[in-house]
């Protein structure tokens, strides 16, 4: 089995049309979209949360969280890819019930898991996950000025 170069071609070609289309928006939305800055526009954004306050302000739990289960869910799915990619060897191996067996139980521990976090309410963005986040943020600010009342009656 020899090296050839050439083998990489349709690879290198798909990174160059992708990195065309790429700039290619970028320029598009540059030349041609529209130009209205507004104050709120200027700011930063950051995680759904205004940019107001203290640099020290604690976020929720709920976006760690949020953050955790997706990152949990998304490397999981990815154990889609090569198992799709080895499939068709399986069946000609004579595993095809195994490989599909196999992928439906992993799949289906998937399902338990999404529907416990969907159970424990970690996706409830309700009156009730606001009424909850914002006491939270009222203790904590409440917390601050208590530190900040003893440091300046120091």
């Amino acid at each position: 089995m020899s090296f050839s170069l050439n083998a990489y071609l349709p690879i290198l070609l798909m990174f160059i049309v992708a990195a065309g289309f790429a700039v290619g928006n970028i320029l598009l939305s540059q030349f041609v979209g529209q130009r209205k800055s507004t104050r709120t526009k200027l700011m930063p954004y950051e995680c759904g949360k205004d940019p107001v306050g203290s640099a020290r302000e604690r976020f929720s739990v709920k976006f760690y969280l949020i953050a955790m289960i997706f990152i949990l869910f998304d490397i999981e799915v990815i154990f889609l890819v090569p198992w799709a990619a080895v499939y068709r060897t399986l069946i000609s191996q004579g595993l095809r019930t195994f490989a599909y067996i196999e992928m439906m139980l992993f799949i289906g521990l998937l399902l338990v898991g999404y529907i416990y976090v969907v159970k424990k309410g970690a996706f409830d963005w309700g009156e009730r996950a606001r009424r909850e986040a914002q006491a939270e943020a009222r203790a904590l600010a409440d917390a601050e000025r208590t530190v900040r009342a003893r440091k300046t009656a120091a």
